[in-house]
């Protein structure tokens, strides 16, 4: 099975620097039975960081399976959200950027 961090390296392969230009964000990932990471997209670029930030703009909560399966887009983000499998704290708009900023 494939693991948080290397799901976080494939994102950062997968990065469009070009739907990040002019953003300034922090997504965090807790994932229930692994690691936390933050992600700060700023203009144009990517740095994924491992722990908590104090101050994330969205949070995405879920276990390792559901994270790996909408990162390699086998699983819809928006379904596992609607099953309950992923849950958002703060700007949950945000969360739908992530597949312009990482096209699967």
């Amino acid at each position: 099975m494939t693991t948080v961090a290397e799901t976080i390296e494939t994102m950062k392969a997968k990065f469009n620097a070009d739907a990040a230009a002019g953003l300034d964000l922090v997504f965090q990932f807790d994932i229930e039975d692994g690691d936390t990471y933050h992600l700060f997209v700023k203009d144009g670029s990517c740095e994924v960081v491992e722990g908590a930030h104090d101050a994330p703009n969205v949070t995405l909560i879920m276990d390792t399976e559901t994270m790996v399966g909408v990162m390699t887009g086998e699983l819809d983000g928006m379904q596992a959200f609607m099953m309950g499998k992923l849950r958002a704290e703060g700007d949950m708009m945000l969360a739908t950027k992530l597949n312009e900023l990482f096209p699967a």
